[in-house]
């Protein structure tokens, strides 16, 4: 059996399909492959399929921690965005997405939350562009 072959493999590739969408999840591990095969199977298995596939916190949730998270620890404004992008895909509010990024200036600090509110500003954006018919 290959590394990504497998019951395990195939329930986080789905999750990270779900969560992420068909493209940016295919995109994503072709990036890994140029560098790293063995990562993006790692993400695929442990990330997606165990971590994700828990049951006591829903997807949405999930999504808002990162968020709170990757906001607080800064230096990921991509992988912020592309996980505004996923809690948008879940289900998440926009406004629940600024809310959560607000909430983390008492803790990570006002520089740290505004940067993850330029992000939010820039994704949200992109995302009305995209509803806007054309």
């Amino acid at each position: 059996m290959s590394p990504r072959e497998g019951e395990r493999y195939d329930r986080g590739r789905e999750l990270m399909e779900r969560i992420l969408g068909a493209e940016t999840a295919a995109r994503t591990l072709a990036g890994f492959d140029e560098i790293s095969p063995d990562f993006g199977t790692y993400v695929v298995e442990a990330g997606f399929a165990d971590v994700y596939g828990r049951e006591a916190l829903s997807l949405p949730e999930r999504q808002l921690i990162n968020i709170a998270v990757l906001t607080a620890i800064g230096g990921a404004e991509p992988q912020l965005a592309l996980h505004m992008r996923a809690a948008l895909n879940v289900g998440v509010a926009a406004e629940k997405i600024v809310e959560t990024v607000f909430h983390t200036a008492l803790y990570a600090g006002h520089p740290r939350a505004g940067n993850g509110l330029a992000v939010a500003r820039e994704v949200l954006g992109q995302r009305s562009d995209e509803d806007e018919p054309r």
